[in-house]
């Protein structure tokens, strides 16, 4: 399985803040934005990334993680020139998913909490269609709605509605089987020129080929797409890091535990930030890891 990480986009909405600076490059507590959505790819098993983000920065997000070698997976990169809808995602990044499942994450999201894990191993395995992620909102206007028929059946998609049918958001996380490159490829524009990615999952809906995965109370979903969720969602990484001790979206941890790096490449690049408190957490990790509290190595 292959994933994708759709980084583009002017970041409008939160001028003038963006307007020098790509927000996937805002600090979200301790890391940048793209930290979060690079997260959940790898937790889902996914070392073969492509990162697309505008040409203006795509240098300065290169010089973050390089090619992802340091962390035991591939990232590569490729440039969205324009906004022009969530689903260019995928026939940009065609070459690099054709042929495989993959997995779309929007860069400015961030998933977290309690059994997430286990959903995205779920979605990755699954063999057919597409899975989306569902979570329950105080204005689905704002968003893909989903809709459900008798026995709660997963019935309908519509994009920012009026009157939405349900309170449950479709949020920025998509996996797909190897049929959607030729459904994103089939898609006609929107009469602002946007290739919808509502539409991509509604084939599929139509296709009796889409399942929604309804997240509970206990796992958090963030869209970071304006200062005051900017805000909230640096509030809430600061909050799980002092009230239980984990850091959310530490890519060298996660590449520790999924097996893509061994303790003493984690405690090698907890080495190369030794001055901050996110290094000392990367090197406790590789040492917990290890089985060693103390002491100047693993």
């Amino acid at each position: 399985m292959k994933g994708i990480v759709l980084a583009g986009g002017t970041g409008s909405r939160l001028f003038p803040a963006a307007r020098s600076i790509s927000k996937h490059l805002f600090p979200v507590y301790d890391k940048p934005m793209f930290y979060y959505p690079i997260s959940v790819l790898m937790t889902a098993g996914i070392r073969e990334i492509l990162l697309i983000t505008n040409p203006e920065s795509l240098p300065l997000i290169r010089q973050v993680l390089g090619t992802g070698s340091s962390l035991g997976i591939e990232i590569r990169y490729a440039t969205q020139p324009e906004p022009k809808g969530i689903a260019e995602a995928l026939i940009i990044g065609r070459d690099h998913i054709r042929g495989s499942r993959s997995a779309l994450v929007l860069g400015d999201n961030i998933f977290h909490g309690e059994g997430f894990g286990g959903l995205l191993d779920r979605a990755a395995t699954s063999t057919s269609g597409c899975t989306l992620f569902g979570s329950r909102v105080s204005d689905p206007r704002q968003y893909a709605v989903a809709g459900f028929g008798d026995m709660g059946r997963f019935e309908s998609l519509e994009e920012k509605p009026a009157a939405p049918r349900s309170d449950c958001a479709v949020t920025g996380l998509y996996f797909y089987d190897q049929d959607v490159v030729d459904i994103a490829e089939s898609i006609v524009p929107s009469a602002r020129g946007e290739l919808e990615i509502t539409d991509v999952n509604r084939v599929y809906l139509e296709r009796g080929r889409a399942e929604l995965v309804t997240m509970g109370s206990e796992i958090t979903w963030l869209d970071l797409g304006t200062e005051e969720s900017l805000l909230e969602g640096s509030r809430y990484v600061s909050t799980t890091a002092r009230g239980t001790g984990v850091r959310v979206a530490c890519l060298e941890e996660i590449a520790l535990h999924m097996g893509f790096i061994g303790a003493d490449e984690c405690y090698r690049l907890g080495e190369e930030m030794p001055n901050s408190r996110y290094g000392a957490y990367v090197m406790e990790a590789a040492r917990r890891a290890a089985g060693v509290w103390q002491g100047a190595g693993v």
